[in-house]
């Protein structure tokens, strides 16, 4: 974990606060939205480093909710406190209503339509590819150790395959985690150079 203070805030409008979300409702689909986030909020806007969405992503996952939602916020509350987060929540959030509620008017009428449903597993294909391409982009941050592998292979292996409940590894794998990263004590500073926390 990085002792790191964290960059301040670039100063941003409310209005670009809300169209840059607006865009990221309007155009992601799936569980591709944490490609469109990182895409847009680290790589186009640079309002946030990897670790800052990283950091804001953990947070987002832990809360109630839609992670895109939460991180909405999250972000908007960083950039220009509470008329930021309401920005982008109702950026993120309006238009998304809107298409899904238009598109679930024309699915209904559509359904046996072979056409339509090629579209979706389409569209479905292609969200598991914004996953798989954002996961590569920053989960070198977060696999940097032997330990974060062992983390990561316990959680797929009781998810995926002894199919254990979500919430139950999170009540277990989350607290050793935290024990195994909890901040350590500094070695005396003989040097006056350089600190580094004890194994």
């Amino acid at each position: 974990m990085s002792d790191a203070v964290a960059p301040p805030a670039p100063r941003v409008g409310i209005l670009e606060i809300f169209l840059t979300f607006l865009a990221i409702g309007a155009t992601s689909f799936g569980g591709g939205v944490v490609a469109y986030l990182r895409n847009s909020l680290v790589t186009k806007k640079a309002w946030l480093d990897d670790e800052g969405f990283l950091a804001a992503l953990e947070i987002s996952q832990a809360l109630p909710g839609l992670n895109a939602t939460n991180m909405s916020v999250i972000v908007g509350d960083r950039l220009r406190g509470i008329p930021g987060a309401v920005a982008g929540f109702l950026g993120i959030t309006l238009p998304g209503a809107a298409i899904v509620f238009a598109l679930a008017l024309f699915y209904a009428s559509n359904t046996g339509n072979p056409a339509v449903n090629a579209v979706l597993k389409g569209v479905g294909a292609a969200s598991v590819g914004l996953l798989l391409a954002v996961t590569l982009q920053i989960g070198h941050k977060q696999l940097e150790h032997h330990l974060d592998m062992i983390l990561v292979a316990v959680t797929l292996v009781l998810v995926s395959f002894v199919h254990v409940p979500l919430l139950y590894v999170l009540l277990t794998v989350g607290p050793i985690a935290v024990l195994l990263y909890r901040p350590r004590k500094l070695t005396p500073d003989k040097s006056g150079l350089d600190k580094k926390p004890l194994d």
